[in-house]
């Protein structure tokens, strides 16, 4: 029986896949085999010698030791997309909001509360002051095209308006879904030259962190708009509160407040709330508790943040599993050991990413303690475990 330790209240819409008659899943349980979790920090967590996998029901993994346990051989998965459309709603009302001078009005009307008799009359005569431009026919730069940025721009397009996109990395899988009227910006640069609004869709990194700033805002055109409900790092504070102050940008929309930013009068900030609604929240669950699922049963990786993704038809009766380091002959030992134990290889397969290899092999032979022995103590095997077809 597979044992789950919840961090967080998981949607019980992911939570009710877990067949009861093989899994355990609590949030107190002591020597779990995976661990379930959405904003608790692991950080200065304890994690269990027994953990072999870590899913996150969201895409940031930023409360996770990622390098920890890709060392220890722990997979952590997270779920992209499982929150694109709630965040891609938030960027739609982003654009408005940027634009309209919506809520500054809102909070001027409510302060008109006492003036009972004269509320109409004051409204017509200040309202001139919250005027704004329509988005309909303005141009939309869209910096990274995953799961949020190609729903952003295809939702703009709908509504009327110019798109560019950015992104060097864009997957198979998202060119598809791309609406073909969108344009591709060969450069960032290119993209914030022609851009009236840029929304930021990228993860937060060492070669993200601080992508917007001062030198690329004095290529952006006067009066323009930043979205921003990825990561706060991405843009410079210091530098696109500057920009705002000297009329160079008209506003900034950003989840992530901090007190300087709510200084800011042009600066509209979102506490947070790109994945909050509860359709995110089940969308999230449901996705980590299937990786988590297959990862475990079978073996597959899907959606890993440290691992390649790996997967495998499984027709044998055996499957051997083994993590290493990515240095040479690693598999030559591993087939080596097994070849030495007269165990025939049905089906293999060896993917890598970074400094990591990761390895599903198929037998037709269950594998002996002895084996596993001498797999554990090869130099730069970090972990091997075994799993059963329960139907060959």
């Amino acid at each position: 029986m597979f044992k789950i330790r919840t961090m967080n209240k998981i949607s019980p819409l992911g939570l009710e896949l877990f067949p009861r008659d093989r899994y355990e899943v609590a949030s107190e349980i002591p020597n779990p085999d995976a661990i379930l979790v959405r904003s608790a920090d692991l950080h200065n967590t304890e994690i269990p010698e027994t953990v072999i996998a870590i899913a996150r029901a969201g895409a940031g993994v930023n409360n996770i030791p990622v390098k920890a346990c890709s060392d220890r051989g722990v997979v952590v998965f997270n779920t992209p997309g499982g929150n694109a459309n709630a965040v891609k709603e938030l960027v739609i009302a982003s654009l408005l909001l940027s634009s309209r001078k919506i809520l500054r009005g809102i909070n001027w009307s409510a302060a008109l509360a006492g003036n009972v008799d004269e509320v109409p009359e004051l409204v017509e005569k200040g309202k001139s002051q919250f005027e704004g431009p329509e988005i309909r026919g303005k141009t939309l730069g869209v910096v990274g095209l995953g799961a949020v940025g190609v729903m952003v721009a295809n939702d703009a397009i709908a509504l009327g308006m110019e798109v560019i996109g950015y992104d060097p990395f864009i997957s198979v899988d998202a060119a598809w879904n791309l609406s073909r009227a969108v344009q591709r910006a060969e450069t960032l640069e290119g993209l914030l030259a022609r851009s009236d609004y840029v929304s930021l869709h990228l993860p937060l990194s060492d070669t993200t962190k601080g992508l917007l700033n001062a030198e690329k805002f004095r290529l952006m055109k006067k009066g323009s708009r930043v979205i921003n409900l990825a990561r706060g790092g991405l843009v410079n504070e210091g530098d696109i509160i500057s920009a705002l102050l000297t009329e160079k940008l008209s506003a900034y929309v950003t989840d992530f407040p901090t007190a300087e930013l709510l200084a800011c009068e042009k600066v509209i900030c979102i506490p947070h709330l790109g994945a909050s609604t509860p359709e995110a929240e089940d969308n999230c669950a449901v996705m980590a508790v299937q990786q988590l699922m297959d990862f475990l049963e079978s073996g597959g990786i899907k959606n890993s943040v440290n691992y390649a993704r790996c997967r495998l038809d499984q027709r044998a009766p055996w499957r051997l599993l083994v993590i290493n380091r990515n240095i040479p002959n690693m598999v030559g030992q591993i087939t080596t050991i097994l070849a030495g134990m007269h165990i025939n290889i049905m089906d293999l397969i060896n993917h890598h990413r970074d400094e990591y290899a990761y390895n599903i092999i198929d037998t037709e032979q269950k594998i002996p303690d002895e084996a596993l022995a001498r797999l554990r103590a090869v130099n730069g095997i970090i972990r091997v475990r075994t799993v059963v077809n329960p139907s060959p």
